[in-house]
């Protein structure tokens, strides 16, 4: 069994899991790609790749740019009573 070394802590155990320089969310496409190896699985590997990138560069996780999408696409407005109860 592998001993921690006498540096680790427990406040990195809530450390984000990385593959070299990418967030292992951002990586998950590639294995997609090894599954499947044609050209156009790597081109949408590579640009689902840059997207998670560029999406943790400004501090977005993917769970909170899906929440901003979706109130982006909800609109300014929203309504206590539906449109259906009026």
């Amino acid at each position: 069994m592998r001993q921690p070394s006498a540096t680790a802590h427990w406040r990195d155990s809530a450390r984000p899991a990385r593959f070299f320089i990418f967030d292992a969310k951002a990586a998950f496409p590639m294995l997609l790609f090894f599954l499947h190896i044609k050209l156009w699985t790597f081109v949408v590997a590579v640009f689902c790749m840059l997207f998670f990138t560029i999406l943790n560069r400004y501090g977005y996780s993917v769970e909170v740019f899906l929440r901003v999408f979706r109130s982006f696409l909800a609109g300014p407005r929203k309504f206590a009573v539906p449109w259906w109860k009026n």
